[in-house]
């Protein structure tokens, strides 16, 4: 029996799961933008406490690595690194758009065909997105990639397989590929870090641990400071 504390930061939704080897037993997760940094260490001792887990209970601490937001990754990783230190436990860590393929299956998997493609999207600057492709058990069949949204994205694939576009990101493509009928558009998901759970226990399983000392978020992009329109 082994608990596994998982942190989802990467995008705007702020979630935290906890796990009785791959079971979730609780979870709190808010969708308020830019709350990371003031609610996270919360999530975390209310989880603890409605599992009536202690901090010295937990075996390991899993975190989405990325792609998605700069400042997320940061907060979620640091916070992570943090609990890894402090109860000397391993670090595993989850590309955050597997953790999506997961919860989308979770969803929606009793609706998907066989030949069907999944394909979560986290939204990057201007027309661009932080892609990649799953068959429907959630198993990769594209590496992660930025890729840059017009009226011929994925034009190869949709001509063969219903593609599932969800995620944050998805919006900038249903404007540039609404007009394909294999291209279908899931409005209401939600990121969750209860998608990392199998994930994390299949790693922890494995001993499949990062370096506490030298382990960095996957950005994918380097990152690009901005002023704010404010000074302008």
């Amino acid at each position: 029996m082994s608990y596994i504390l998982h942190l989802e930061t990467a995008t705007r939704i702020c979630s935290v799961a906890l796990a009785e080897n791959d079971k979730l037993i609780a979870i709190k997760e808010t969708a308020v933008a830019n709350s990371h940094s003031s609610v996270i260490t919360l999530f975390v001792e209310e989880v603890l406490k409605i599992a009536k887990i202690k901090f010295q209970n937990l075996d390991a601490i899993c975190v989405s690595k990325g792609p998605g937001s700069y400042t997320g990754l940061r907060i979620g990783v640091s916070t992570a690194k943090g609990y890894c230190y402090a109860l000397n436990i391993p670090l595993i860590t989850v590309n955050t758009l597997h953790s999506m393929a997961k919860v989308f299956t979770f969803e929606h998997f009793a609706q998907l065909s066989g030949d069907a493609i999944l394909c979560p999207m986290i939204d990057a600057r201007r027309m661009e997105v932080y892609s990649a492709l799953f068959n429907y058990n959630a198993e990769f069949i594209k590496d992660t990639a930025a890729e840059i949204i017009d009226n011929n994205s994925f034009s190869e694939i949709l001509t063969k397989n219903k593609v599932h576009f969800f995620g944050d990101g998805a919006e900038k493509c249903r404007q540039s590929l609404s007009h394909n009928v294999n291209a279908l558009f899931h409005e209401h998901f939600e990121i969750s870090a209860k998608g990392m759970i199998s994930l994390a226990w299949q790693k922890y399983q494995a001993k499949q641990f990062e370096d506490v000392a030298y382990f960095e978020p996957f950005y994918l992009k380097d990152f690009i400071a901005t002023i704010p329109k404010k000074l302008l």
